[in-house]
């Protein structure tokens, strides 16, 4: 419950602090800067050394796998369909592709299913979720941002991106049986605890109400794929693949958690309208609790 306080906290003090004539012009540039080039691999370091896995775990990891691909596939069609901008597409197809599973996702699963359902919550968010936005999302953010550039200068983007270098290094140190310890944990630890509060704060900073007027079409359309749309796609799919009811009930609920922070955070960071990044988490958010408790009763 205290993780669910700190997100309204942040998310109003980002807000507030919009009115401190003091401050920076454009400070939530360089919080995600912070955020992408320090805090997320601090994430990194410490959890994919971290995760273990089993055959009944696969299909647990495949969600936000299959929700980012449907989202992609989605929003093109919609996009071209109505003419689009491509920087709103590549906005959709981040915020309302992934999830936020695990800052929202945990202490809500734990509060709903119970401490034995987290540890499918942590394989979906660190093999599904933070993997994509990783990898595929700093693709599609640098690929959509960058217009034109040939593909191999994005590709040299992409490998030297912090977050995708410390996925790279996480997974040679596994595979010699590392994982943090000592002051090397505690400097983590210390660094991954600022990712989501630093976060919401800019995000807050970003978020102006008045953007709403010229933003309900786009937000309409992400929120709607993201908070309903995309659990009853899995809802259907995973019925069919009859998988623990366990499972089932984590993958649906988690499927239907609000847009992921990182990700639009992302978005912010490359200019794939930020307006719409920052509106899809701070309206995303508290409606969601609204459809979750649906889907909860649903179930």
């Amino acid at each position: 419950m205290s993780k669910l306080i700190i997100i309204f906290v942040c998310l109003i003090l980002g807000i507030l602090l919009q009115r401190v004539k003091r401050l920076p012009q454009n400070l939530h540039f360089h919080f995600n800067t912070v955020i992408l080039y320090a805090l997320l691999p601090a994430v990194i370091f410490l959890s994919i050394p971290n995760l273990t896995w089993s055959k009944e775990l696969v299909p647990v990891a495949l969600v936000a796998w299959i929700i980012f691909m449907l989202a992609l596939i989605f929003f093109s069609l919609v996009g071209a369909r109505f003419k689009w901008d491509k920087k709103v597409v590549a906005c959709l197809i981040l915020t309302a592709g992934l999830g936020n599973t695990s800052f929202v996702g945990f202490p809500i699963i734990e509060a709903l299913l119970g401490t034995e359902a987290i540890k499918y919550a942590v394989v979906l968010d660190q093999a599904g979720t933070f993997l994509i936005c990783s990898t595929f999302g700093v693709w599609l953010a640098l690929s959509f941002s960058e217009g034109d550039t040939a593909k191999r200068v994005i590709l040299k983007r992409v490998l030297s991106f912090p977050p995708f270098v410390a996925i790279a290094f996480s997974l040679i140190l596994t595979s010699f049986d590392w994982t943090a310890s000592g002051i090397t944990k505690n400097i983590l630890e210390l660094l991954a605890s600022l990712l989501a509060p630093l976060a919401l704060i800019s995000v807050g900073l970003q978020l102006k109400l008045r953007d709403l007027h010229g933003e309900w079409k786009f937000l309409t359309w992400g929120l709607g794929f993201k908070l309903v749309l995309a659990p009853m796609m899995i809802f259907f799919i995973y019925r069919m693949l009859d998988v623990p009811q366990k499972i089932f009930e984590v993958v649906l609920l988690e499927s239907a958690m609000a847009p992921m922070i990182t990700s639009s955070i992302l978005a912010a960071s490359y200019g794939l309208h930020p307006k719409l990044a920052g509106l899809m988490v701070g309206i995303g958010v508290p409606l969601s609790f609204l459809t979750l408790s649906a889907w909860y009763l649903f179930l």
